[in-house]
């Protein structure tokens, strides 16, 4: 009987069809056959050491990739729940940019770019205002304004009464400062203005103010003082935003960046206090801004003693489990007990553990956590 041309060849290929077929349903059913070892490590026995032949050179034979000891205690941090999340390379970006802030009588500006860049643009506004640059010291951070008697729109910022006309000789001499200051945090930059008069000033006559005045010389600043403050630096800091994209960079005001304000103190490689060089009102509302932004519950405050009462405990520890569904949620619970102390010219933070506590989180690492939001 005569076969059909073709019919032959379709026969045995059939075979094939059918295994690639069985192979794409294989493929496509993703992961289902290969077995989960993620969390194998975490049971993992330790191998026996390597050993070498009594005529080998010991010193020549090292770790490529030397694996730290790890202590039985720590061995618990190795789950997965409690593997640390990688670092947010966000971190340092300041959710709102030129933001005015107040504490104790002072407003500052705060700006998310390093003084070097803010330095420029501070000019720049001083001179469309009006108010010239007389006096600056890029390494003090201080620019000092021309007379701002003789400018209508420098009268107009620093709220003078009359016009430039009408200046006469019995009206008290005004000039705007700047203090251009490196912020707590890092990469931030923190803006402070004041408006002089000669008329609160000793050191009046003919040419005041001939040099630049020291930041120090005056403190207190009365309720309409500090109105003026947050007004002018709310313009500034739209001055600023206007310029983001034609921001310069001083070299001279590079020099503004010291050592850091907030420094963690460790031994041993073991956080033991945080040292804030700023003054104790500041150090105060700082930290409670940190454990506001890392969602640490605090229990209860007292900053004339200095102490807080925190709930630093891990989200399993904090977990009720399965009984979550009878109950409601657990309230927070005092586990760590943070203290700050005044020194001469700066403020430590300690923490330490309490005694019915018996999670996984010392004292340590919650000091090295409160750093990574402090600075």
């Amino acid at each position: 009987m005569p076969v059909l041309s073709g019919t032959r060849k379709f026969d045995a290929f059939r075979p094939i069809a059918i295994a690639s077929g069985l192979l794409l349903a294989v493929a496509t059913s993703g992961c289902s056959f290969v077995e989960d070892r993620s969390t194998h490590y975490v049971n993992a026995k330790e191998g026996d050491a390597l050993s070498l032949p009594e005529t080998a050179d010991s010193s020549r034979f090292n770790q490529v990739m030397p694996v730290r000891e790890i202590s039985p205690a720590d061995a618990s941090k190795m789950y997965p729940s409690d593997i640390p999340q990688p670092p947010d390379m966000t971190s340092e970006i300041l959710e709102e940019n030129y933001v005015v802030e107040e504490l104790d009588g002072r407003v500052w500006l705060l700006v998310n770019d390093v003084p070097g860049r803010i330095w420029p643009a501070v000019t720049a506004y001083m001179n469309e205002q009006g108010l010239g640059v007389a006096h600056d010291n890029p390494q003090l951070g201080l620019l000092q304004s021309e007379l701002a008697n003789f400018s209508m729109r420098a009268r107009e910022l620093l709220e003078l009464s009359s016009a430039p006309s009408e200046v006469t000789t019995a009206e008290p001499k005004v000039v705007l400062q700047v203090r251009v200051a490196p912020g707590v945090r890092r990469k931030t930059t923190e803006i402070q203005v004041r408006k002089l008069s000669s008329d609160n000033l000793s050191e009046e006559g003919a040419s005041w103010p001939s040099e630049l005045i020291s930041w120090q010389g005056i403190t207190d600043p009365s309720a309409e003082e500090l109105s003026l403050q947050k007004r002018v630096l709310a313009d500034l800091g739209e001055f600023l935003k206007a310029r983001e994209e034609s921001k310069s960079f001083s070299r001279a005001a590079s020099g503004m960046v010291s050592k850091p304000l907030v420094k963690l103190v460790s031994e041993d490689d073991t956080a033991k206090a945080i040292r804030m060089e700023l003054d104790y009102g500041r150090s105060w509302a700082e930290v409670n801004r940190a454990f506001t932004e890392s969602d640490v519950a605090i229990i209860d405050l007292n900053r004339s003693e200095g102490w807080l009462f925190v709930d630093f405990r891990t989200a399993d520890e904090r977990d009720p489990g399965w009984f979550s569904w009878f109950s409601d949620k657990e309230a927070a619970r005092h586990t760590h007990t943070v203290n700050l102390t005044r020194h001469d010219g700066y403020v430590s933070v300690t923490a330490e553990v309490v005694q019915d506590y018996s999670g996984t989180q010392s004292a340590a690492d919650l000091l090295t956590q409160l750093f990574d939001y402090l600075y």
